[in-house]
């Protein structure tokens, strides 16, 4: 019996996938938060019913108005007993501990360090939340979670979907609740 030559049609082919990354188990489980100015009371309540040992690391991607200057660290931090801190560059993720978006800019996550990027727009759109959930997706692999608080547009709607093709968690707060900013998660 012959071998097929190389080339040959009959011959069985491997079908090779591209490996994928283990994820370092190093870094806490990443909960990535995106919300616009309309999500911040929500945002405020459900950092308020997390416990200080969570074990769970929160990045929060808020949709602002570029012009925004705010002392959003200082409000979310009188809101919460987790230590609160705006991403100025770049920095490892530590559990029990929120960061936040700096105005203007965007986030990355690879390897568990957040990097803070030049906003870059996507169909002619500033989409951070979309941006930081993609990256959020391809570190964290199956051990990601996205979840968006009530705002307008569609920033976030691709990053979710990229969580969930990864295997991820993805939640969103009901509209319905949006109104009264009620939410309930822990």
């Amino acid at each position: 019996m012959t071998e097929p030559a190389a080339g040959d049609p009959n011959k069985p082919t491997a079908v090779v996938e591209a490996p994928k990354m283990p994820v370092k188990l190093d870094t806490p489980p990443i909960v990535g938060i995106g919300a616009s100015a309309g999500g911040l009371e929500a945002l405020d309540r459900f950092l308020g019913q997390v416990p200080p040992d969570s074990g769970l690391a929160f990045v929060v991607v808020l949709h602002l108005d570029p012009a925004h200057k705010g002392h959003l660290a200082e409000r979310l931090q009188r809101c919460t007993t987790l230590q609160v801190e705006q991403v100025d560059e770049s920095v490892r993720v530590s559990p029990d501990h929120v960061y936040l978006i700096a105005p203007n800019t965007g986030l990355s996550l690879r390897q568990g360090v957040l990097h803070r990027v030049e906003p870059a727009p996507m169909h002619g759109q500033h989409l951070p939340i979309d941006v930081f959930f993609r990256s959020l997706a391809q570190d964290r692999q199956e051990h990601s979670i996205g979840l968006v608080l009530s705002g307008m547009g569609r920033d976030g709607t691709l990053g979710l979907r990229a969580i969930k093709d990864a295997g991820g968690l993805t939640l969103a707060q009901d509209p319905a609740e949006a109104q009264g900013n009620r939410i309930t998660l822990f």
